[in-house]
């Protein structure tokens, strides 16, 4: 079984430690095996490639690293603040996502 993380795909984070600390973006994918996610725009590095079909020039191209998942935090939908997360049933009966800080469902 794999582990309950509090990001998922498509998530608005920010990250709160780290060389990339205060910045914000839209988390690209979550990498449940490492506890790591990439974010979009952040902690960019610079990789070396050879010559291939989608690079035929090859060179230096920069993109997002892994951020560990306990740097990052949720941004409330409502005050575009970092927040922490907390699970609640909804009229439904389904176990959604909401914001700590507002109260606010999280989609």
């Amino acid at each position: 079984m794999q582990k309950k993380l509090h990001i998922k795909k498509g998530d608005n984070v920010v990250v709160v430690t780290g060389n990339s600390r205060g910045q914000k973006g839209k988390v690209l994918e979550v990498i449940r095996k490492t506890d790591r996610a990439i974010v979009e725009g952040v902690n960019m590095v610079k990789k070396h490639t050879k010559p291939n079909a989608a690079n035929p020039q090859g060179g230096i191209i920069e993109q997002e690293a892994p951020v560990h998942i306990s740097n990052l935090m949720l941004v409330d939908p409502k005050t575009g603040e970092a927040t922490r997360i907390g699970r609640k049933k909804d009229a439904n009966g389904k176990l959604v996502r909401y914001s700590k800080k507002s109260g606010e469902e999280i989609k």
